[in-house]
């Protein structure tokens, strides 16, 4: 009992340092991503932080899996290093005796995982995708950015103010190029306000400048000026319809509507709960370390069977997805298999000693091949 205490304390005080560097990348990366977005007009520089929390959330089951797949692979080799194994197996204990202290440390993890998983994450997606929407039915005067060209939200007209206010109803020194009917007008004002008329369309307004409508080589090419100007910069706001995507429906409405799409997503969310337990399982036997040697190799393999198992979820999801396997047929083969190849891990393990073990049997074959040689 003590050396279980002991266990999960080490056990905690890894998967802390592990999430807390893996966090950080995470926000990093989703940070210089969402500061591009909103330097180029296609979020807004208010909800960037709400943005990065969303993002924060959708990832964090991914986190959470690597968290305890590494805080378990860094303690058992590192038990291994500092030959505490050795007392462990001298003691006569055994490898599975670690099954339990992990599992208690584990299974919190994959409870927070399918919640993650199931509800919070299907709810991040639906808020972000809510955020860029009130963004893009935004007037378009407001998604300006100052001293650089924009494009309105129906691709018909071009804006470029050099100056907005600060509460983005008055811009100065405006031009705007539209194409209506194959024709095209520029207007150029020294100022501009947004109003917005009794059935809720938002005009710009434009005081003192000049309209261009056609192409000055041809016969039609007109100049107006005008003391005060009006174009349409958004009709009435309609109600938000959010992302209506797989990843985005809750749970329950997946389950009510099983078509390939809502299958697919279905198989992902029951897949991560899954490996996260598997992939902490897996750890235990695959964290062996030589103490005379180095515990890069491990780690590698690791490494690289994450990457496996973790592409395999998603072919298997874009498999559903295709129609090429149903969801009953899809979700189980990948994690039975790795549930076999944690038991046969965990056999070559304990029966390293067995006098059929391959490893016992190939060292023999050695001494014998070495034997032989040095007798000729």
């Amino acid at each position: 009992m003590i050396f279980q205490r002991a266990l999960r304390r080490e056990l905690v005080s890894t998967a802390g340092a592990v999430f807390t560097t893996l966090f950080t990348i995470t926000i990093t990366v989703m940070l210089i991503k969402i500061l591009g977005q909103a330097a180029g007009g296609r979020v807004a520089s208010q909800d960037v932080i709400a943005l990065i929390g969303f993002a924060a959330l959708k990832y964090l089951s991914i986190i959470l899996i690597l968290t305890g797949f590494i805080s378990v692979l860094v303690v058992v080799t590192r038990s291994y290093q500092d030959s505490e194994m050795v007392v462990w197996f001298a003691s006569g204990l055994s490898l599975s005796r670690w099954i339990r202290p992990v599992m208690s440390f584990g299974l919190p993890l994959v409870v927070l995982i399918g919640l993650l998983s199931f509800f919070v994450t299907p709810w991040a997606n639906r808020q972000s995708a809510e955020f860029r929407e009130r963004f893009e039915k935004r007037e378009d005067i407001s998604r300006v950015s100052p001293g650089k060209f924009q494009e309105s939200s129906s691709a018909d007209r071009i804006f470029f103010v050099e100056g907005i206010s600060g509460d983005s109803t008055k811009v100065r020194n405006v031009f705007v190029n539209t194409i209506q009917n194959g024709r095209t007008s520029v207007v150029v004002a020294k100022e501009g306000t947004v109003a917005i008329d009794e059935r809720g369309d938002k005009f710009l307004l434009m005081d003192k400048g000049r309209r261009y409508d056609g192409v000055a080589s041809q016969d039609d090419f007109r100049v107006i000026e005008f003391e005060r100007y009006g174009v349409l910069v958004a009709r009435q706001s309609q109600a938000l319809v959010g992302d209506l995507s797989a990843r985005s429906l809750p749970t329950l409405a997946l389950i009510a509507n099983l078509n390939h799409f809502n299958s697919g997503e279905l198989l992902w969310r029951l897949s991560l709960p899954i490996m996260g337990l598997l992939l902490m399982l897996l750890a235990i036997p695959l964290g062996f370390a030589n103490p005379r040697g180095g515990r890069s190799a491990n780690l590698l393999i690791a490494l690289l069977l994450y990457i496996i198992y973790s592409n395999m979820v998603s072919v298997f999801q874009a498999s559903v997805v295709q129609k090429r396997m149903s969801l009953d047929m899809a979700w189980w083969p990948l994690h039975l298999s790795a549930a076999l190849l944690i038991a046969f891990l965990f056999c070559w393990r304990l029966f390293v000693n067995h006098p059929y073990h391959p490893a016992t049997v190939w060292g023999a074959l050695k001494r014998s091949w070495r034997s032989g040689k040095a007798a000729k």
